[in-house]
Order: structure tokens, then C-alpha cells, then sequence
């Protein structure tokens, strides 16, 4: 009987224990000059982040305190700075409080759109609920992921969960930020066309994916500008990701671009390149995880004809046939690209990629003319590609789409003029790897 007792008593004080620990990680900020709610961490318009307090704003301009004090807003984009340690957060936002009304745009991180020109009427108050994924180089005690220099700055990187408020008018009153590692995960594996592009303005897929799913289901873009399948295993990049993975979640690949360049990083398409997107699967599979192919984004190259060349060689059709081979999901993105560009025309696709005139941006003296990287519109239309492809192809996956998600043709791509981008402060001219 006392043994019994004993084991309760443990079994108890580890259950108190687990509670602590999780309500450890629940972090809340009221916003505003406003009496702050109990329990709650006040952020005016004068809580400047600092790495000591732990928390805190990043304006681009003046902050503006609500006639109520139960808000913030800004006539510019800014920062919302936590410590946070390595992990994926469900943040809860209260965005609105403006008697004039709010639009807000929000992006985390290495500039992920997570919520699009949110709007509320005068007064008015709306939640909305995140997920992002928080995460650092290490691996282990011993390891960790042999960055690029470029990337040692990155948000996507260092140990804070940073979120960028943006838009017409956006509005603040409350975070509320709670760990959520039981969630389900998307892992984006791939190159300069699906990474977090870290600034303007460059864009891929991945960093706009986020905005079209539930935030039942995190998205963690672990690509990188000028990467290959050698590479991205070299680098410990794979291996960082097989250390976060847990049964159920998603392995999605793209692969090619830089891959079929000669050098040390070459594969060929029909044999080793296969052999390598065997070997991630295997690994994935290993942990439970379901890979999915995702066939490499075209380059903007036309014919006489209007019609897109095939730049990528047999490398999209390898993938083809491996994903049929292992039975695996495929999303044809190349030639969901094909179509989207097509559609647009030679000249008018220019606008889904990175082309300006010159003084388009501070210091740009030379136009700027990639048809390899896109712009936010490109990559936005290419994230609907993406999600268009999960629902036909995974309906178990399909589950976490938006609910308001209308089906997507890519022969029938939205206007360009009727896109708004809100741009994130940071800007680079200089070109991501692997144009």
C-alpha cells in the first residue's frame, strides 16, 4: 500500500512538474499605454527590444499609441522581438483596437506571410492564430548546420521568434504565445526557389506557403539559395531536419536547379539524382515521416512560340518516374510553372519575377533582370500551385488547407494588377545563389 502511495506521489509531482513546465512557456504582451490586463506583460510605444529584457519593438518609424491606449500602430512596418527558445509556437493576436479602422499584414521570421490584410472596422478588436517555427543551427552539443555567411544575420536563424506587422494601418492590442511542438509539420527541403528570402525583392514559394493553410500545421522551411541534394546532406541541413521530425509529419522536396550544374554537387538526372531522393526518403521514412516530390519551378525562357523552354532537362522527369517507382505524392510544380507563365506571356511574366528598372530601390543604379528568382507576386502564385497540388494529390494533407481556399488554375493566374505586396524594410540588390 505504501509502495502504491509512493508511486502516486511520484507520478503526481511529475504531472505538476509537466504543468510548470508548460505553463512556462505561455508568454502574454498587452499592448498599449492602457492598464495592462492581469497576468500580462505591458509593450507601450517606449518598449524598445533588448537582448536583456527579452522582449520588445523594432520600429521602422514612429510608433503610434491608440487614443485608448489599448492598441499600437505605426504609418511603418515594425517589429515584435521574443527570446524564445528553439521550438514551434502557437501565437494568438488581438489586431484592430483603431477607431479609424485596421488593415494588417503579418510576417515571421525571414519575412513568412503568415495573415493578409486582416481588417477590422472602428473599434473593433479580431484574434487570429499563427504558427511558426523557431529554430537555431544546432543540431547537438557537437553539431550544428554549416551556414553561408549571408545567412549568420538571418531572423530565420537566431534564438527569437520575431513578427513584422505591416499594411495600411496595422493595428496591435494583445500577443499571446504558447508552445505547440505537437503540432504537425510540413519540412520544406530545396533551393533559392523555395526558401525564406530574407529580403526584398526576392521571393519563393515557401515563405508564402504558410498564408494558405489552418494553423493546425506548421510550416518549417529548412531551403536554402544555391542548394543541392549533396549539398543540403553536407552542410547537415538534412540532418538537422531528421532531428526535428517526429511520425506523421511531411518531407517535401525540390530539387534540381543546381543539381544539374557540373561541378562537385552534379547529379545526373536519371541516376544519381534519383539515388539521392531515395536516400532523403528512406531517412523520412525511418521517422515515420511521408515524403512528397515537388518537380522544380521553370525558368523564364521562351520560344518563338510563346511557349516556355524546358531548361531543366530530364531532371523534372526523373522525379516523375522516381515518384511512380516509389510510390510516393508528386506536386508537378514544373509544369504547373509552365502553364502560370505561359498564361502571363514573355513580357508580362517579367512581374512574377525579379525585374526593375533601375532606381526601382535606394542605390540601384542598374535594372535588375533574374528569370530564375521571383518577386512576391511569383512566388505567391507558385504557393497557390503548391497548395492546389496538395489537394489533388494528398487529401490527408489537404485537410490543413485554408477553409476559405478556392481551387487554382495556373493557366488561370491572378492579376498582377490586382496583387499588393506591403514590402518588408530590408532590402538587398545583390542576386540569391544559384541564378
Amino acid at each position: 500500500m505504501k509502495q502504491l502511495s509512493l508511486i502516486v506521489l511520484i507520478c503526481f509531482c511529475f504531472s505538476l512538474a509537466s504543468l510548470a513546465k508548460e505553463k512556462s512557456t505561455v508568454y502574454r504582451f498587452d499592448f498599449g499605454s492602457g492598464k495592462a490586463k492581469k497576468g500580462w506583460t505591458q509593450v507601450t510605444a517606449f518598449t524598445v527590444y533588448s537582448a536583456g529584457k527579452g522582449f520588445g519593438l523594432i520600429p521602422s518609424g514612429e510608433m503610434v499609441d491608440g487614443n485608448t491606449g489599448d492598441y499600437l500602430s505605426s504609418k511603418k512596418p515594425f517589429y515584435f522581438v521574443v527570446n524564445l527558445p528553439e521550438g514551434h509556437y502557437q501565437v494568438i493576436l488581438t489586431l484592430g483596437g483603431s477607431p479609424e479602422g485596421s488593415s494588417t499584414t503579418v510576417k515571421a521570421e525571414s519575412r513568412r506571410l503568415m495573415l493578409e490584410n486582416v481588417k477590422t472596422a472602428s473599434g473593433e478588436t479580431i484574434q487570429k492564430t499563427i504558427v511558426v517555427d523557431v529554430r537555431t543551427p544546432k543540431i547537438n552539443d557537437h553539431e550544428q548546420i554549416k551556414l553561408k555567411e549571408r545567412e549568420l544575420d538571418y531572423l530565420n536563424w537566431d534564438s527569437k521568434l520575431t513578427l513584422e506587422f505591416n499594411g495600411e494601418h496595422p493595428c496591435v492590442a494583445a500577443i499571446e504565445i504558447k508552445k505547440a511542438d505537437h503540432l504537425p509539420t510540413i519540412f520544406l527541403a530545396g533551393n533559392s526557389t523555395v526558401t525564406d528570402q530574407e529580403n526584398e525583392p526576392w521571393a519563393s514559394w515557401g515563405q508564402m506557403f504558410p498564408n494558405f493553410l489552418k494553423p493546425e500545421i506548421v510550416v518549417a522551411n529548412y531551403a536554402e539559395s544555391g542548394e543541392t541534394l549533396l549539398a543540403f546532406k553536407r552542410e547537415k541541413r538534412l540532418q538537422k531536419i531528421l532531428s526535428q521530425m517526429k511520425s506523421g509529419d511531411y518531407l517535401l522536396m525540390e530539387f534540381a536547379h543546381n543539381d544539374q550544374k557540373p561541378g562537385g554537387n552534379h547529379l545526373d538526372a536519371m541516376t544519381t539524382y534519383k539515388d539521392e531522393l531515395k536516400y532523403y526518403m528512406a531517412e523520412a521514412r525511418k521517422k515515420g515521416v511521408k515524403p512528397v516530390l515537388v518537380t522544380s519551378t521553370n525558368r523564364r525562357r521562351f520560344d518563338e512560340h510563346g511557349k516556355v523552354i524546358n531548361t531543366l532537362e530530364e531532371y523534372p522527369e526523373a522525379m516523375r518516374q522516381l515518384a511512380k517507382e516509389e510510390n510516393v505524392p508528386l506536386i508537378d510544380l514544373n509544369a504547373m510553372s509552365k502553364a502560370f507563365y505561359e498564361a502571363l506571356g514573355p513580357e508580362i511574366s517579367k512581374k512574377a519575377f525579379v525585374h526593375y528598372p533601375a532606381n526601382s530601390y535606394p542605390g540601384q543604379d542598374k535594372p535588375l533582370a533574374d528569370d530564375t528568382h521571383f518577386n512576391p507576386y511569383g512566388a505567391y502564385e507558385l504557393a497557390k500551385c503548391v497548395t492546389e497540388g496538395i489537394r489533388i494529390s494528398i487529401p490527408e494533407l489537404a485537410k490543413y488547407i485554408r477553409d476559405d481556399w478556392a481551387e487554382f488554375n495556373p493557366s488561370q493566374p491572378d492579376p498582377v494588377s490586382g496583387f499588393k505586396w506591403y514590402e518588408s524594410p530590408s532590402v538587398n540588390l545583390v542576386k540569391p545563389d544559384g541564378n
